[in-house]
């Protein structure tokens, strides 16, 4: 039996994993490279750290151990390490100590927590924290050797990176994605996934259709180490089953009717970089079985093949526009899946939660698309007041891309330079028959008390009516208290409370 199985701490031993030939491509690290990249671990469990220095020595890393919180520290002190796997449950120096020690002395350092209680919150802390990803106890020799290889692969990349800014090359910036919006929700959620970009960490995004998820998940991926590498997206709902899981993970030749060729899957394209599962919650049962194993040991075995077909390195974001939870207690999301893909949640919040974003993101659509659509020097139309009140009374339900599909519809129909009015932009989910009014969604949610529903409909039902009366008097509000039969103050706190800003108002204040 193993020093590894002997220990709390089920690692495999080193001569059991899949064979040094599959091995081999699991990150694209050459042996003089590995031998150059100093590993600490440091970890009071003897049994452990001495079955982790095995695994990594033979896969031929520069390894060195200690079991003292005093000794790491002092080490960490005296010389730079490239990769830090850390104990957080250390005595008497916790591993959060150690932590801030180790990035203090070098902040390029990747660090690694292990750790034998494992949950979002301890998760969450320590990537804020700054470490770059944790190993929950117990794990496999396999697991340990595919963490380490993504860390040395990302170690890797960076002195390439380093060494072209040195020499006067370009290097590609990280942030290439841009993100639009100032409405606190939304900066949470972009500070949180700047946050967790740096690290390797699997992120579980959740939030309405049309919310933007596939940009927060490409906002990460642009802003990690892997950011020279692919993403790839997947979008579980839109293929059936057998088809999915040809593409995911490729098949063999005669696999099944017209598999006339071997064809490599998508995990592997997306090797050494990201895979975005969009709307995982409508994968199937048996193929989410398959990416678990995937995701645990990065093992790849392709449809119609008995044998292990690829390794791969993949840093894994999910999204979901459905409550995960509940599809868990359905049975329609493996548990295990879910919280292994879940270390870090985004939620990113529905465009009428960030209505003072809409001026932002309509001015943008409107340039993007009239420079997409219009040729020539011909002067970008504007949006005037009016349109943007109307813009923000509308409750969207299909999010910012129902907001991006109206005012792309709008530029086709618009004249250069043209002031954009309320009738110029096609609310394609106002069915309303009031003109005036617009549509109200009456659409209540099963797990909304009576009260909830209510407050939420007449709010929405406030925000329009005052929305729409005040472009009726063109602006002025004494006018439009007039026009809706109520004095000037209720009409100013009525604005107030539906956070409707005076100095947005298409025209004048007061008569």
């Amino acid at each position: 039996m193993s020093r590894f199985a002997e220990s709390s701490l089920a690692v495999a031993h080193p001569a059991s994993p899949a064979p040094a030939r599959t091995l081999a491509q699991l990150v694209p690290v050459e042996p003089a490279t590995k031998l150059s990249i100093r590993i600490l671990v440091a970890d009071d469990e003897r049994t452990l750290r001495e079955s982790c220095a095995s695994v990594l020595g033979v896969e031929g890393y520069n390894v060195t151990v200690t079991g003292r919180g005093e000794e790491a520290l002092d080490m960490l002190r005296r010389r730079p390490f490239d990769i830090v796997l850390l104990d957080l449950y250390m005595t008497p120096v916790s591993g959060s100590e150690l932590l801030a020690t180790a990035l203090a002395a070098n902040p390029e350092t990747i660090a690694i927590v292990i750790t034998g209680k494992p949950s979002v919150e301890a998760s969450l802390e320590v990537l804020r924290a700054g470490a770059w990803d944790f190993l929950p106890k117990p794990f496999t020799g396999s697991q340990l050797q595919i963490l380490v290889g993504r860390a040395a692969h990302a170690v890797a990349v960076a002195r390439e990176s380093r060494v072209l800014h040195e020499q006067g090359g370009v290097v590609e910036p990280g942030d290439r994605i841009a993100v639009l919006g100032n409405a606190p929700k939304y900066r949470e959620t972009i500070a949180l996934a700047r946050r967790v970009a740096a690290t390797d960490a699997s992120v579980f995004i959740t939030g309405e259709s049309g919310s933007g998820k596939e940009l927060i998940a490409q906002f990460i991926h642009h802003r990690s180490r892997r950011a020279s590498r692919p993403v790839v997206a997947v979008n579980c709902a839109a293929l059936p089953e057998m088809l999915l899981e040809s593409e995911m993970f490729g098949h063999c030749k005669g696999a099944f009717t017209g598999a006339v060729r071997d064809k490599p899957g998508l995990l592997e394209t997306a090797n050494g970089g990201t895979m975005f599962l969009d709307e995982l919650i409508e994968m199937s049962k048996p193929i989410q079985a398959k990416l678990l194993r995937v995701i645990q040991d990065g093992v790849v075995r392709r449809v119609g093949s008995e044998t292990t077909d690829a390794v791969v390195n993949v840093r894994f974001i999910a999204a979901t526009n459905r409550d995960p939870e509940e599809a868990v207690a359905a049975g329609a999301l493996r548990e295990d899946l879910y919280y292994r893909l879940r270390v870090v949640p985004i939620h990113v919040p529905a465009l009428r939660e960030r209505v003072d974003d809409i001026p932002l993101l309509a001015e943008h659509f409107l340039t993007f698309y009239w420079n997409r659509h219009r040729a020539g020097e011909e002067p970008v139309p504007h949006l005037s007041k009016a349109a943007i009140w109307a813009l923000r009374a509308h409750s969207w339900p299909g999010n910012v891309r129902e907001l991006q599909n109206v005012i792309e519809h709008a530029v086709v129909l618009l004249e250069p330079g043209a002031d954009v009015r309320p009738e110029d932009i096609p609310f394609i989910s106002d069915n309303g028959s009031d003109p005036e009014l617009g549509a109200v969604d009456d659409t209540v949610d099963a797990g909304e008390s009576y009260y909830e529903a209510r407050d939420r409909l007449l709010a929405r039902f406030d925000r329009r009516f005052l929305t729409r009366v005040v472009i009726r008097a063109g602006g002025n509000l004494s006018k439009a208290a007039r026009l809706a039969k109520v004095d000037r103050t209720t009409f100013y706190r009525l604005m107030s409370r539906h956070g409707l800003q005076r100095n947005l108002l298409p025209g004048s204040e007061d008569e």
